[in-house]
């Protein structure tokens, strides 16, 4: 389609800013309508990754929206499993509710789900954020990602980034913090005044989520126990965990079942856990059991959006209801974007109560080796991608 009148001004006046051009040298520029990203065109391994200097270029529809220019860029299991195709039909439903669109009209479609990078432009209703402003932000799964150049954002997902960080730090928490962020605060109840001596035990301690949890209730005064391989026992004691359970010189639930009892379980591994963890919680107080691995994704994928969500809200409710008859709350997490969740992670990183984990960096052209890296699994914190270099080119 031809740009109107007002997205050419736009565009100028964004060059205007970041350039610091005089408007009369700039305003016979066409807006820029692509922009070099990575894009996946059908589900399947690491082959369907394509690098293209042709991705489209984000447009603002609402007036709460904003376009990020990326400088890095984090890397999740998420992202791995959404390039074989995991959640595509809930993620579908959630992008075209009236379902108006053909069938595969995702793509091509950007992965990466954390950003952090500064604000290129603003929608009219945005008050909280201005063009040149440090951001980071988790970007929920049915949004185009940021392994891309521009990324588009609503402003309420976004927040000022930590000052104390880089942009290739920064890239590091996002994603991971506000999934923690879900399970432990929405889900579990905790805040940080009332985590106190509180017994929490992090089952899959090393990786993203696991390594950012251990320093958040540890900061709120919590005392954390994490499971993980005896080589990343320096690691998380680092982190903050006080007590650590080597998985791999027998099955943990022998060792655990030896401790005290906990009042919060967030579960990362998922598998067999729940046949024997929950015993492991203070029953009749109140303890909750929270597990970030589900099956509702692959409910709504195998048996559709509306069965798949009838099959999930059954199996929770009646393990709900068993786990309750003794004495314990049995809980599914969900990763929620929150830019206020960030503003609060951002304060704690700046007074130095969480740092970033950030395992291995890759640059734009390597895309493909981080994907790979990210799929090998057994993580030491997160894998980012350094997308743009310097502060000023747009």
């Amino acid at each position: 389609r031809h740009p109107s009148s007002s997205e050419v001004f736009r565009f100028s006046s964004c060059l205007q800013l970041h350039l610091h051009l005089p408007f009369s040298k700039i305003s016979s520029l066409p807006p820029r309508t692509v922009m070099p990203a990575w894009v996946i065109d059908k589900y399947g391994s690491n082959e369907v990754l394509r690098f293209t200097k042709n991705a489209s270029f984000p447009i603002i529809n609402y007036p709460n929206e904003v376009i990020v220019k990326v400088f890095a860029a984090g890397l999740s299991p998420i992202d791995v499993a959404m390039r074989g195709g995991y959640g595509a039909a809930t993620l579908s439903m959630k992008r075209d509710p009236l379902n108006i669109k053909q069938s595969g009209s995702e793509f091509p479609l950007v992965l990466g789900r954390d950003v952090s990078g500064v604000i290129m432009e603003c929608g009219l209703d945005v008050k909280h954020f201005r063009e040149g402003d440090e951001v980071w932000a988790a970007i929920p799964p049915w949004k185009q990602g940021s392994l891309a150049e521009f990324v588009l954002l609503s402003a309420n997902e976004v927040s000022h980034k930590p000052k104390c960080l880089s942009h290739i730090e920064a890239a590091a928490i996002p994603y991971v913090a506000t999934t923690a962020w879900s399970a432990l605060v929405n889900t579990g109840g905790l805040r940080k005044d009332n985590c106190a001596n509180k017994r929490i035990l992090i089952l899959g301690g090393s990786g993203g989520v696991g390594t950012f949890a251990v320093q958040m209730v540890k900061a709120w005064g919590a005392h954390v126990t994490v499971t993980c391989s005896q080589n990343a026992e320096q690691f998380l004691r680092g982190l903050g965990a006080d007590h650590v359970v080597d998985y791999t010189a027998g099955p943990v639930e022998e060792p655990l079942s030896a401790l005290e009892k906990f009042d919060l379980i967030l579960d990362n591994v998922g598998g067999d856990t729940e046949s024997w963890a929950l015993k492991l919680l203070k029953p009749w107080s109140g303890a909750k059991y929270v597990t970030l691995v589900t099956p509702f994704m692959q409910n709504t994928d195998r048996l559709g959006v509306a069965d798949g969500m009838m099959q999930s809200a059954a199996t929770v409710a009646s393990k709900a209801l068993k786990h309750l008859m003794k004495g314990v709350h049995y809980r599914w997490g969900f990763f929620a974007p929150s830019g206020c969740a960030l503003d609060e992670i951002r304060d704690m990183v700046d007074a130095k109560q969480i740092r970033p984990v950030v395992e291995e960096t890759f640059s734009f052209s390597q895309v493909p080796q981080a994907f790979e890296k990210v799929e090998k699994g057994h993580a030491r914190g997160k894998t980012v991608v350094q997308i743009s270099k310097g502060g000023d080119d747009v």
